[in-house]
């Protein structure tokens, strides 16, 4: 099938409701538009068999996107008129020799108006694949860095939430607001153990009317 034709069936399958049904189901559904764009992706390169080829076109923009103002600028500005971000992301498509199905998103996108939500997407996407993997995405928010024990502690505690065919992909950043504990959300769990949430929990049951 021609980029065109590919093009105008993904459009389908992102705005009516009819072609919901023959979408390929993703492992995990996302909710959101930039959910409902990830999941008619996965669809579309589901049935071409190229999952991991737009994964890594979507990885490799991305972080164009976080390091390239031309890039980013071109995807946000919002006085560039559609039909042009839509011939350069097909310029761009070519150019770089993407998957035709990571093209016709971009194509998708640019047309709707709706480049500047590409890196919910792309984060979207990198969740349903997580879960196509096995692996269970984890994020641990602490006030300091986790040193090399902790981290290898917190992940044998997480571990007991997976099922035998599951791995743990975890990711650790630091926020010094939470002034200390952690916050942490394991696949649609989310678990708040900050000092800062108990600090506002006191906080708002001091301040209350008696």
């Amino acid at each position: 099938m021609a980029a065109s034709g590919k093009l105008s069936v993904l459009a389908r399958q992102l705005s009516t409701s009819s072609a919901a049904a023959q979408l390929v189901k993703p492992p995990v559904q996302i909710f959101g538009l930039e959910g409902r764009y990830a999941c008619a992706l996965y669809s579309a390169a589901h049935k071409t068999k190229a999952l991991e080829a737009v994964e890594k076109d979507l990885k490799s923009l991305q972080s164009q996107m976080r390091s390239d103002p031309k890039v980013r600028d071109l995807l946000i500005n919002p006085t560039i008129k559609r039909n042009v971000k839509a011939a350069a992301m097909k310029e761009v498509s070519s150019r770089v020799k993407y998957n035709a199905a990571t093209g016709n998103l971009l194509t998708v996108l640019a047309e709707n108006g709706r480049l500047g939500r590409l890196d919910g997407i792309i984060n979207a996407y990198t969740l349903i694949m997580a879960a196509e993997r096995g692996e269970v995405v984890c994020e641990v928010k602490t006030a300091k860095p986790l040193d090399d024990s902790q981290r290898k502690q917190l992940e044998s505690a997480l571990k007991s939430f997976l099922k035998p065919n599951q791995s743990i992909q975890l990711t650790a950043k630091v926020d010094p607001s939470l002034i200390g504990g952690m916050i942490v959300s394991i696949g649609d769990k989310y678990v708040d153990m900050s000092v800062a949430s108990k600090i506002k929990k006191y906080t708002d049951i001091i301040s209350a009317p008696v």
